[in-house]
């Protein structure tokens, strides 16, 4: 296996021999499909001795006594023959289920450890397919496909054993389907892991679709874009179907081959073998149970190739799976990385360059600067000019490509990384509520935190009176992605979720951009009185002109450069660039 990164990078085989590795945790359950296996070939293997018994011994002798006996140990393997059938589903189904929830936890944890590089270049489509139809389908192969062919193989074996013993050369006849059919699976197997791995990627895309309509729905209604959305997805749906039938159309390009060549195998063991009876170097019951372990040679093999399909997806589906599960993860704790757990304020870039994973051009070119402590920095810029890119440094979502970010005199990568961000409070400009109450949301990084302190937070971001105002206050039940609140609203719950983390360091990234001009009113109040406590470095990327006039330095950020720094007078005086862009912020907020 080549490696790159760091990262394991597997064929679609290899990815599926590691998810197998996931059932050495459920050893004595695969032990006890195993035996279930072991026992269900036995009593296969018994039954046609009992129809030659019955056959030779008794309806050739006419003795009745023999055929009720075969009769009854017949009926009693066929109830064996049942049990054990059942017992190997039912084991190897559990043994699926547990894989299925190791890999699904799997992959979950370390998407939330991925860096936001990585969630950059991703579609959330492609990943939400990996954690259900891929791990759906490495789940069916290992509870169903897999036990088929183990059993195949060990069937295989006893009964070519079995053949040979009984009659050799008859046994030829019938086992050189074996190679023949090994030879055809193996081509369809080489041919189509590709397909399905494409099929999985396109049933991505056609969920990318679907889930970007779902968020949309009301963007699609208000523009009367229903028939483009439509036909947007059914294009996207007739190539999975086309996709899929391509493997159809494999399928049917080989199966019939096999059954063709079991039919022809037949033949030949009832013409081979008719001969022999007739020449008496063999029995009628030999015969009989002769063309039965015929059969059982050729189930194996057809069951095996049922099974070729399912093979190709779940191995497909496994390379996807790791890709995910062994992804590099840019962003981590470097050794002897030390908590943060106390903090003066005093952040420093030094000559901080930047690029985005892919991105041609720097995101920024050699920022410094250096607050003061409890300092409130205001980052001013025209739209794409890296300021944004600017916050995301400091708690680490990124790291610079030179350069260094410190907060009192230390590295920030020298820091533990959870200790990190849990002491630096965020407003995002994209306010994100989960499904639950109001209380948890805004006790989301302290879910133990007190009523009090939830109330006392709720009030200083305004939100307390229209949460009491609510039938269950607190206890209201939040709709999907905060559906059923204003955007004021939630971003006011986003700001008491913020105010109440313990926070040394606050970022407020355009936290009124998408409100109206009164509710931006109201939420800059509470910005206002949060920044003025001074009980922590703030860093506000400004839109609204009083932030701008209170900030106590304003950064000037012109294509990643840090062009001008300064109070707002002073860049009044010095800067051009400044008085432009403050001349279109009162341009439009006279509008």
């Amino acid at each position: 296996m080549a490696k790159k990164k760091g990262t394991q990078q597997y064929s679609p085989m290899q990815a599926l021999k590691q998810a197998l590795r996931s059932l050495n945790s459920y050893r004595l359950i695969s032990l006890g499909a195993f035996i279930s296996l072991l026992l269900l070939t036995f009593t296969n293997a018994v039954t046609p001795q009992l129809f030659r018994w019955g056959i030779d011994q008794g309806i050739a002798k006419k003795d009745l006594q023999i055929v009720f006996q075969s009769a009854s140990l017949m009926v009693l393997v066929s109830i064996g023959r049942g049990l054990f059938n059942f017992g190997q589903t039912f084991w190897a189904e559990v043994a699926s289920q547990g894989v299925a929830y190791e890999l699904r936890n799997q992959i979950f944890s370390k998407i939330q450890n991925l860096s936001f590089s990585y969630h950059d270049k991703t579609q959330t489509s492609q990943l939400l397919t990996r954690i259900t139809s891929d791990i759906e389908q490495i789940r069916s192969f290992i509870g169903t496909a897999l036990i088929q062919v183990v059993g195949a193989v060990v069937t295989l074996l006893s009964i070519s054993v079995i053949l040979l013993v009984m009659n050799w050369q008859l046994a030829l006849i019938t086992l050189t389907s074996v190679p023949i059919a090994g030879f055809l699976l193996t081509q369809f197997f080489t041919k189509n892991t590709k397909l399905f791995g494409r099929i999985q990627e396109q049933l991505g895309d056609l969920n990318a679709v679907l889930q970007e309509n779902l968020l949309g729905v009301r963007v699609v209604k208000a523009f009367v874009r229903e028939s483009a959305e439509m036909s947007r997805y059914t294009m996207l749906n007739e190539e999975l179907v086309r996709s899929n039938m391509q493997t159809i159309r494999a399928i049917r390009n080989t199966f019939p081959l096999i059954f063709l060549l079991s039919n022809l195998i037949t033949l030949a063991v009832v013409g081979y073998g008719g001969a022999e009876v007739i020449g008496d170097q063999f029995s009628v019951g030999e015969l009989v149970a002769f063309n039965s372990y015929q059969m059982l040679i050729i189930q194996p093999l057809l069951l095996i190739g049922f099974a070729a399909p399912v093979i190709s997806q779940a191995a497909a589906s496994a390379a996807r799976v790791y890709e995910v599960v062994d992804a590099e993860i840019e962003i981590r704790d470097r050794p002897n990385a030390v908590p943060f757990t106390q903090c003066s304020g005093r952040i420093t870039f030094e000559n901080v360059h930047f690029r985005y994973p892919g991105a041609v051009t720097e995101a920024l070119k050699g920022i410094s600067f250096e607050t003061s402590p409890k300092e409130l920095i205001a980052i001013l810029g025209m739209t794409g000019s890296g300021k944004s890119t600017i916050v995301n440094l400091l708690p680490r979502f990124y790291d610079v490509t030179g350069g260094s970010v410190l907060i009192d005199g230390r590295d920030v990568r020298d820091f533990n990384l959870e200790s990190l961000r849990s002491h630096i409070g965020i407003v995002f400009q994209q306010t994100t509520l989960f499904s639950g109450t109001i209380r948890d949301n805004i006790a989301y990084a302290m879910p133990n935190a007190p009523l009090e302190k939830v109330v006392s937070v709720a009030k200083t971001a305004q939100i307390h009176d229209f949460i009491t105002s609510l039938p269950d206050g607190y206890e209201t039940i939040v709709g999907e992605r905060g559906v059923g609140l204003s955007g004021g609203q939630k971003q006011r719950i986003a700001i008491a979720r913020t105010l109440l983390t313990d926070h040394h360091i606050l970022i407020l990234d355009d936290s009124t951009s998408a409100v109206d001009a009164k509710t931006a009113a109201q939420i800059q109040e509470s910005l206002d009185h949060l920044m003025h406590c001074k009980t922590c470095t703030t860093f506000v990327i400004a839109q609204r002109l009083s932030t701008i006039h209170n900030a106590d330095r304003i950064l000037l950020i012109d294509q990643g450069h840090l062009v001008a720094q300064g109070t707002h007078d002073q860049l009044m005086q010095n800067s051009p660039l400044y008085s432009s862009i403050l001349e279109s912020q009162v341009n439009k907020s006279s509008i």
